[in-house]
């Protein structure tokens, strides 16, 4: 049986997030079900890492960079990589049609991705089977929301159950600095917002949406190109 939800928040299991200096809400995916530890990690944008925290990257032995943000936040705030070798690869998952979103709440953004970003996320999954790109590092802005809803698929598909998901989701608001409320940030336009903590019903809502309209995440990936060679793949490269 699944562990309570208030449990898996509560225990005494080492702490997944990682002391990375310049690199936001950072943190190894491994650990929930089966997933192997040391092979794909999660953050916010690079563009503040520091050289100190370059060298903690290499020590991960990070080879790729999955970069979800729209080119307009890649030209405002690139990525720093220092003299770490790594390979970038962009895959924005919000619609690239001009229109600025900023004012969309979190509720309409999520079920906007689902609709409209099936082939860019099966295509930056598809990435991660490229010989040599694993340890991967997967970031959008503050690595909670687009970031989020990748690693949430990719939990999913992988076979781990929506109460470790949804425990991995909202450790974006340690993280972040949230556990108290929001927190200000400029945004790619030079907007000054405010980041509000993610809650639960975000991420089983999304969920629920791609199995209502598809029975399963496999079956939602699918649909958009993920072969059943490439989840065999992917389940043999990163489960235990």
């Amino acid at each position: 049986m699944d562990e309570p939800l208030d449990q898996l928040l509560t225990d005494t299991r080492p702490p997944r997030l990682l002391a990375i200096p310049g690199l936001r809400n950072a943190r190894d995916l491994g650990g929930p079900g089966r997933l192997r530890s040391g092979l794909l990690y999660r953050s916010g944008w690079l563009a503040e890492l520091t050289e100190e925290g370059t060298r903690e990257l290499a020590k991960l032995g990070v080879r790729t960079v999955l970069d979800l943000r729209d080119p307009i936040e890649l030209e405002r705030f690139p990525d720093r990589t220092h003299d770490l070798s790594v390979t970038l690869a962009h895959f924005p998952l919000l619609p690239q049609d001009g229109v600025d979103r900023g004012d969309l709440p979190l509720t309409e953004i999520y079920p906007l991705i689902i609709d409209t970003a099936g082939p860019v996320l099966v295509a930056a999954l598809r990435r991660l089977l490229e010989p040599a790109a694993l340890p991967a590092l997967v970031h959008c802005a503050v690595g909670r929301d687009r970031t989020g809803i990748l690693s949430a698929l990719l939990l999913a598909l992988l076979g781990v159950s929506d109460e470790e998901i949804t425990a991995d989701y909202l450790l974006s608001n340690e993280g972040l600095g949230l556990l108290d409320g929001p927190v200000e940030y400029e945004d790619a336009h030079g907007v000054i917002r405010l980041s509000y903590p993610v809650r639960v019903e975000l991420i089983t809502d999304l969920l629920a949406r791609v199995r209502s309209q598809h029975g399963n995440v496999q079956a939602y990936l699918g649909d958009h190109g993920l072969t059943d060679g490439e989840v065999s793949a992917l389940r043999a490269l990163l489960l235990e």
